[in-house]
């Protein structure tokens, strides 16, 4: 089964690559053989340098999320540095915190455009070039235990988070029969900067690790495996899934 994970010649945009599971994410593709395009606001200087390390090619192309204006540069700049687009990886993503009472239409529309917005016509985007191509691809979005649970305090992310498995979904009904995959990554309580405000507030973090069974917060790496399975021909017959990657948090 070993060959049927591997990656060779084929070519992943990541967003948001640059640090915490995007890193892990570019990083774990590249060990499968995978060259990677790093699309998003800051320059992925270390994890080039491990993409690097691992054989593989590297573009980072600079692009805010933040509007559908730099996608057909995304696009656009892989295709001519490669050749061709063969996986998308849709892991950049903000937060926004305060009491719903509170919540601002500044940080509501900030976060729907980031998470969900640019997410659908990236893949829209990606999906045309795939089928120009004519051998199909994969896309992988990186949702939330949000995208089964309400959360507190972030109303925006759990919107966003629970359309995008929605997105997920009707994707893959409409992308199966033309032989793109598509499938999401929902991670637990992963150590990474946006989940540091958690991580600081003891009780919080006391009554997190009290319902993982895995006893720990997960690490970046913990997602990259996941990732590479759903990019690789493993997959081939696995669309519209959502898979937990949370130490067993909604088996509790």
């Amino acid at each position: 089964m070993t060959s049927a994970f591997d990656l060779t010649g084929k070519v992943a945009i990541v967003t948001g690559a640059n640090t915490g599971i995007g890193q892990a994410i570019a990083v774990a593709l590249a060990e499968a053989g995978a060259d990677i395009v790093a699309a998003g606001r800051t320059a992925s200087i270390e994890t080039e340098a491990q993409v690097r390390k691992a054989g593989r090619q590297f573009l980072s192309v600079a692009a805010d999320l933040a509007g559908t204006g730099v996608i057909p540069d995304v696009i656009g700049q892989t295709v001519k540095h490669f050749g061709h687009l063969d996986i998308l990886v849709n892991n950049a993503g903000i937060i926004r915190r305060a009491e719903a009472l509170d919540f601002t239409e500044a940080d509501w529309d900030a976060v729907m455009d980031v998470n969900l917005k640019s997410v659908f016509f990236l893949s829209q985007a990606a999906a045309r070039q795939m089928l120009s191509q004519g051998r199909g691809g994969k896309i992988v979005n990186i949702a939330s235990l949000l995208s089964f649970q309400g959360g507190i305090r972030v109303a925006s992310y759990t919107a966003a988070k629970s359309g995008l498995a929605g997105i997920t979904r009707l994707l893959a009904n409409e992308w199966a029969g033309k032989g793109i995959n598509v499938n999401a990554i929902a991670p637990g309580y992963i150590a990474t900067n946006n989940t540091d405000a958690l991580q600081k507030d003891e009780m919080r973090n006391r009554q997190i690790l009290e319902r993982i069974p895995a006893g720990r917060w997960g690490r970046p790496e913990d997602i990259g495996g996941g990732a590479v399975f759903l990019a690789s021909r493993a997959a081939d017959y696995l669309h519209g899934a959502i898979i937990p990657i949370d130490g067993g948090w909604l088996a509790r």
